[in-house]
């Protein structure tokens, strides 16, 4: 399996996307605790603040797929080095080292690792043997005939099995009346009369594609 690594330039602008949103969260919050005032105020914001700044990436990453709302913005994801999912310890551990990775200020040793190392990791992905990559894009299912799925009456040959389901799969794009040309082609072979051939040729097509 191979995957797409993400380079410090989107890894940065995610990065950049996560942090203003904690910074608005926690302006949010900075207010909620000027209301409460005294030592109840400052202590609630600092529980809050410990929660968005150490938890948002590691709750986002483990349980939404690797991606905090930073990343899925960019369109890449955490992953182990395998390419399985991150889990939970893996999260931890390279959202704990972000203290190292910011010395000595603002990432400067993470987005030296980033550049220098092969795989793109900073020394927190290091640590946790985690990798950054760019999601693939989700591919929708093809849209098929509304037909009711048939086995063909007998055994085709892979050629026969590919022209029946490039046939369905290009329903959309083809003109009825070139569909209905081409299943005129092999209506005899099929036993059927050409006006019917193309909706048999469909329910083939759809059973071949796996529909039962």
């Amino acid at each position: 399996m191979q995957a797409d690594l993400a380079g410090p330039v989107v890894r940065s602008l995610a990065f950049v996307i996560d942090f203003s949103i904690r910074c608005l969260a926690m302006f949010i919050i900075m207010i909620a605790a000027l209301l409460l005032g005294g030592n109840v105020g400052w202590a609630v914001w600092l529980l809050f603040y410990f929660l968005v700044e150490w938890w948002y990436p590691v709750l986002f990453e483990t349980f939404r797929g690797g991606q905090t709302p930073g990343k899925k913005a960019m369109g890449i994801t955490v992953v182990n080095d395998d390419l399985t999912p991150v889990t939970l310890g893996g999260s931890l551990i390279r959202n704990l080292l972000r203290a190292a990775d910011f010395l000595p200020s603002f990432y400067t040793f993470g987005l030296i690792s980033m550049t220098m190392h092969p795989q793109f990791q900073r020394l927190g992905d290091i640590a946790a043997g985690t990798l950054v990559i760019h999601k693939a894009a989700e591919t929708s299912a093809p849209s098929l005939p509304d037909t009711t799925p048939a086995p063909p009456p007998f055994e085709l040959h892979e050629s026969e099995q590919t022209a029946v389901v490039e046939l369905s799969l290009r329903h959309e794009s083809l003109t009825d009346s070139r569909q209905q040309e081409l299943a005129a082609i092999v209506a005899e072979t099929m036993g059927k009369k050409p006006d019917s051939a193309l909706n048999y040729l469909r329910s083939i097509g759809a059973w071949l594609l796996g529909s039962r």
